[in-house]
């Protein structure tokens, strides 16, 4: 195991077993963060990071407001939880790639003007091409309000030692019922896929949401406020 990953393991070690540890109390991590917020890189620098918000590759096909830089950021607990799980994976040869993580309610925001407007449909065929787009919120594709926004939810998948992201059946936000993480619509390989992820997320305490194999809460700090702090790069 290379001293970088023992690093990591460490921090979220004494992340755990100290709470004031990542209190975001320190310059390093809390300039420009919520309170009590830290960056993933900070925490977990072996985790990979495709924040996809920040640019075209998503159902809007354009860069989300208050996605100012490519960056995860989540709530310390929730961080630290997080590198456990990295921790986990590194020993099956595997690391962690996160899609998103805190989001500014002003992204929701966005989230849900774009949802509303009938004639925005140029990323249908990527995103939503089994669905019709004003089925999204009754599908429960799209939320009023996202744990997203309290920084203690990630959308994420597994990938090889390579950074190739392993089989899941579907990719990241399509939203469609073989999404969903139980589907049988699915090879067999994603399947288990899936369920690796499962596994080892709940074993640190996340919990999966049903119609998404990817998006998974930490509910061990309890219910918290959203922010609307923008994502920037330090």
């Amino acid at each position: 195991m290379s001293n970088l990953i023992l690093r990591a393991a460490a921090a979220a070690s004494l992340a755990v077993a100290i709470p004031g540890f990542l209190s975001g109390s320190s310059s390093a991590f809390a300039q420009g963060l919520p309170a009590g917020f830290v960056r993933v890189a900070d925490v977990a620098p072996g985790v990979l990071q495709d924040v996809r918000y920040a640019g075209s590759n998503n159902f809007t096909g354009r860069p989300v407001p208050g996605y100012g830089a490519a960056e995860c950021w989540l709530e310390r607990r929730t961080a630290a939880a997080l590198a456990l799980v990295q921790a986990d994976a590194q020993k099956r040869g595997l690391k962690l790639i996160l899609w998103d993580c805190y989001r500014p309610q002003r992204a929701t925001d966005a989230f849900l003007r774009w949802a509303a407007d009938p004639a925005d449909q140029a990323m249908k065929a990527q995103f939503y091409p089994a669905v019709e787009k004003h089925t999204l919120f009754s599908g429960g594709y799209i939320g009023r309000f996202s744990a997203h926004s309290t920084g203690t939810t990630v959308d994420l998948g597994l990938a090889d030692a390579n950074g190739a992201v392993l089989d899941f059946g579907s990719p990241f936000d399509l939203f469609d019922p073989k999404s969903a993480t139980a589907s049988k619509a699915v090879p067999a390989a994603a399947q288990a896929n899936r369920a690796l992820l499962r596994s080892m997320m709940e074993a640190r305490g996340f919990q999966n949401y049903a119609r998404e194999w990817w998006h998974y809460t930490f509910k061990s700090v309890g219910k918290l406020p959203a922010h609307d702090s923008p994502i920037a790069s330090k």
